[in-house]
């Protein structure tokens, strides 16, 4: 599947059959839009310093990709605040949202194979 399906709680998307943190929902507008468009530039500047072969170029770039993503909410702490663990990078069919996935998925799975 390369459609994106979001948790019901909001906390996760689930990308080819693993659960990515969502950006933090509460974040302002204007933020998520701030760190939103440090995250794009960070990524084309980690995939130009690849292109160059140049390390230290590279190591910056992740590290703006990193600093990015814990702004967002998508790395680094959680961002809810009722104590549930982080499945970040989990397979979903491991986590407790298997039930879940396997419901919704099942027909997606159904109506792509018509």
């Amino acid at each position: 599947m390369t459609s994106e399906l979001t948790t019901p709680d909001g906390r996760y998307h689930v990308i080819q059959g693993r659960l990515w943190r969502a950006p933090n929902p509460t974040l302002p507008a204007e933020a998520k839009v701030r760190h939103m468009r440090d995250l794009l530039n960070a990524r084309r500047a980690l995939k130009a310093a690849k292109a160059s072969g140049d390390e230290t170029a590279i190591t910056a770039a992740r590290r703006q990709v990193a600093a990015a993503q814990a702004a967002l909410g998508e790395r680094g702490r959680v961002w809810w605040k009722d104590g549930a663990p982080d499945f970040n990078r989990t397979l979903v069919k491991n986590s407790p949202y298997a039930d879940w996935f396997a419901l919704v998925e099942a027909p997606r799975q159904t109506a792509n194979a018509a």
